[in-house]
């Protein structure tokens, strides 16, 4: 990978979801398909999109789940 000039990466330490919220949703995603077997990954990417869908319908819920309490709060 060539990473163009002005870009440096910084690596976020092992087991510290504070730093990344996106991963507090891993298991409302995962709920639509636990224990189920698809019988290709066209099928697991429909499911998978389905319950996205269904959760971005769900905002006190993701909020609920990704907020924490040193998370800026948005301006009403």
């Amino acid at each position: 990978m060539v990473v163009p000039s002005g870009l440096h990466f910084i690596f976020l330490p092992p087991y510290s979801p504070e730093l990344q919220p996106v991963e507090k949703l891993w298991p409302l995603t995962n709920e639509g398909i636990a224990n189920r077997s698809f019988k290709d990954l066209d099928e697991l990417e429909q499911v998978q999109s389905q319950r996205c869908l269904a959760l971005s319908q769900q905002t006190s819920l993701i909020r609920g789940t990704t907020c924490f309490y040193w998370w800026p709060k948005v301006a009403s």
